[in-house]
């Protein structure tokens, strides 16, 4: 077929909760029952409407496939689930005749529904979005469902706009899959890419009659090396998929989207397909240095889209430098447009909002709107020429020039104290000589724990707001936490538990509570990201040399271990988190930044024990997330991230016993690194994956303590006691009990207290069943 002419400029996605979180308001109401679904629709057209029209404001072309149709009420990859009807039979029930799913069946599949568990989640690549993961087996009836998908197209069309639908492609959704419960040893959901692709194909033919001259399929999996499927499966699926889907007569052209990396040995592959347009993510990843004459040719005739505006992070950049790398682009075909490196879902909307930031700090930062307006910009200098956006290069090359400079970015005292740190720095001596230390914490077998945070109640919020607007100072504002503080550590008293926190209700979240307290951050007012479904986050930012000037924590922990005989943790966020979860300065190796957080939080340990804290918790749920895509620079990455996290926390004594947790992500090819971490205790996501972690902990030798979760957090259904007991009981089946610990998977700031209670009474419940069942065996073992 002939394909249309690619847009000169576009980005691959852009975010959807709305510029003050609107979907997201909108959502929850209609989970609470105060709006229906027709009330729901309507904002989520609105959002629509206005971000087509922002986008052209922008600078993207209304009519020529530029703006991407890449809005989602929860997750992207559900959409495609839901589209080719790869729905879980437990949800059958809630789908229409047709097999049609409405929006209430589309959040139950993703929340779950009383003993029907909801799709697993999982982190989406090497960033801090979270993604439903399929259950795709052998009998999973592909079918095409594509209503929203046509609706939302037609829908712009009659806004005035010829926009170009996104989904995430065939290759990616199987790769990201699991196998059914029912599925046979040995099925993997790539096996049936021969009977998705067909429906991929419908899904084309229904685009084109309605008038698509371009469709996006995200193909991020192509880039990734960690994907557990040997890479050559992966490339030979590539080009099954995209050979029969590129033959088809009746379809819109096909741009392949491949963010989060180079290409490298999948580029030739796609390039020998007859797809029209490929994405090059030239921010993570390179041009290719050479190529075979094959493939050279194949790529003349494609449209590449180099993708040199970094949408993974906020900084403005260099954007003469970035012109190169398109023109560069230009030696592979002479059809080359302007692209973000990624969608803009991991960015907040608008610079522009922050009317706090300091000004300087802003002339530095680029989110959703600047980074739109800098494709907008490169492309011009596309087509007319580099003499026509000088200007505009100039500008941002001063701004990189006083980002350089400013005070603050590169502090001497703290690079000095980096510079004076030696191997022993780095290492807490041997774990059995601790584990003696710790029984002085006469802890019970199979001891129990939360993760941390309690429910973040309303009047907690309206305190914090009320705090800020100055209308409570804060004195007052330390009263009510404390207040709260003791009815969180009764709560866990008369629940049972063994080892108890304090409830964190003074934070605000996990990564911004210590970005305010530490130099060399800032903090935004509406910088929000999407985490997954309704929830978000705002990144901080981290923008200079960071230290720590008084400590942080330790008058909410104290406070709380004056209250209670029982220990109680003191809780921190740990380096490599912190940096994951905010938007990190990219003018030094992360390993250097990683470290100078390290340095602050061992102060802050130090200052916890000295106040009589004897359990440390230093949170590294994002370790997994931030391991890098290609094998070859994975050994550098776990060298700096556990190195951090030890950094942090080998001063601490023998007797002072340190948790860590980890939370929603696969972690068999991280539990090495996990081991070495060299935490006493690591609580982990297990719950929502229903224990599938505790075949890795068996297998890999990991000998510390271990407290595999049993209640999924972020569903709302409560887990009963018979639930949690199975999940016990497999997990003491692989796991000697005495180095057991029980908890749920993560926080519970997301839930409510009711559900919270009774979550965490089911757990204490099952747990005393299973201890007396260890009891039961062992009372024989002795008698023998």
């Amino acid at each position: 077929m002939t394909a249309p002419a690619f847009p000169t400029g576009t980005i691959l996605g852009y975010p959807r909760i709305g510029r003050r979180r609107e979907l997201k308001r909108a959502v929850e109401a209609f989970w609470a029952g105060t709006i229906d679904a027709d009330e729901l629709e309507a904002t989520a057209a609105e959002l629509r409407s206005a971000t087509r029209e922002r986008l052209a404001a922008q600078g993207l072309d209304r009519t020529g496939s530029a703006i991407p149709e890449s809005f989602s009420f929860y997750d992207q990859v559900l959409d495609a689930a839901v589209a080719v009807g790869a729905v879980p039979t437990r949800f059958a029930r809630f789908l229409g005749d047709d097999g049609s799913v409405d929006l209430g069946a589309y959040f139950t599949i993703a929340r779950g529904v009383g003993d029907d568990a909801p799709l697993e989640m999982t982190k989406w690549f090497d960033s801090n979005y979270h993604y439903l993961v399929p259950e795709i087996g052998p009998d999973t009836s592909f079918s095409l469902h594509a209503e929203r998908i046509l609706a939302e197209f037609a829908e712009a069309k009659a806004q005035g706009f010829l926009t170009r639908p996104v989904v995430v492609g065939p290759v990616t959704f199987l790769l990201l899959a699991k196998a059914a419960d029912d599925a046979p040893e040995g099925f993997r959901p790539i096996d049936r890419l021969a009977e998705l692709v067909p429906v991929y194909e419908s899904l084309l033919a229904e685009l084109a009659r309605a008038g698509a001259a371009w469709v996006q399929l995200d193909e991020p999996a192509l880039v990734s090396e960690s994907i557990d499927e040997p890479r050559a499966r992966v490339l030979e699926s590539a080009a099954a998929a995209y050979d029969a889907l590129g033959a088809q007569e009746e379809r819109p052209a096909i741009f392949v989207a491949a963010p989060y990396g180079s290409l490298d040995d999948a580029l030739p592959v796609l390039a020998a397909t007859p797809v029209e347009a490929i994405s090059l993510d030239l921010v993570r990843g390179s041009l290719p240095e050479s190529l075979d004459p094959v493939t050279a040719e194949a790529l003349a005739a494609k449209t590449l889209v180099a993708g040199v505006v970094d949408g993974h992070n906020i900084w403005r950049g260099d954007l003469a430098d970035a012109f190169d790398r398109v023109t560069a682009v230009q030696r592979l075909s002479g059809s080359v447009a302007v692209s973000t490196s990624t969608s803009l879902l991991h960015v907040p909307h608008d610079v522009e909002d922050e009317q706090a930031l300091d000004a300087r700090l802003v002339s530095w930062l680029a989110f959703a709107d600047q980074k739109v307006a800098q494709v907008a910009t490169l492309a011009r200098g596309l087509a007319e020429g580099r003499d026509a956006i000088a200007a505009e290069l100039d500008e941002a090359s001063a701004a990189l020039a006083d980002r350089s400079a400013a005070p603050g970015v590169r502090v001497p005292a703290v690079r000095d104290r980096l510079s004076a740190l030696v191997g022993g720095d780095f290492d807490r001596g041997d774990y059995a000589a601790r584990v003696a230390a710790q029984t002085e914490l006469e802890l019970p077998e199979l001891p129990t724990t939360t993760i941390g945070s309690f429910p973040q109640t309303s009047d907690i919020r309206r305190a914090r707001a009320r705090l800020g607007k100055g209308e409570l100072d804060s004195d007052g504002y330390a009263q009510l936490m404390r207040e709260e503080i003791e009815r969180v550590v009764r709560l866990q008293e008369e629940i049972g538990l063994d080892v108890l926190v304090h409830g964190e209700p003074e934070r605000n979240d996990m990564v911004q509570y210590f970005a305010e307290l530490l130099d060399g951050f800032a903090v935004t007012e509406h910088g929000w990201v999407q985490s997954y479904g309704s929830r978000c986050t705002r990144p901080s930012i981290l923008w200079g040399d960071v230290s720590r000037s008084a400590p942080m924590t330790v008058e909410w922990s104290s406070y709380a271990q004056s209250l209670t005989e029982k220990p109680v943790k003191g809780m921190l966020t740990g380096p490599v988190t912190i940096l994951a979860w905010s938007f990190v300065r990219d003018d030094q190796p992360l390993g250097d930044t990683a470290r100078q957080v390290a340095l602050a939080l061992r102060d802050e340990i130090a200052d916890l024990e000295q106040a009589g804290i004897k359990v440390i918790q230093v949170d590294e749920p994002a370790l997994r997330e931030l391991l890098p895509l290609k094998l070859a620079d994975q050994p550098a990455y776990l060298d700096w991230s556990v190195g951090s996290f030890k950094l942090a926390t080998a001063g601490a004594a023998a007797a002072t016993q340190v948790h860590t947790h980890l939370c929603y992500s696969e972690f068999g090819v991280v539990i090495d690194a996990i081991k070495n971490l060299d935490a006493d205790v690591t609580s982990i996501e297990a719950a929502r994956s229903r224990m599938e972690v505790v075949d890795d902990l068996a297998t890999s030798g990991f000998d510390h303590g271990i407290g595999p979760g049993v209640y999924d957090i972020h569903s709302p259904r409560v887990p009963s006691t018979a639930e949690v007991q199975a999940l016990l009981e497999r997990a003491v089946a692989e796991i000697p009990a005495s180095r057991l610990w029980v908890n749920p998977d993560c926080g519970l700031k997301t839930r409510g207290y009711d559900e919270t209670v009774a979550s965490l009474e089911n757990i204490l419940e099952a747990t005393r069943a299973v201890r007396a069942g260890l009891d039961a065996r062992a009372q024989p073992a002795l008698a023998g």
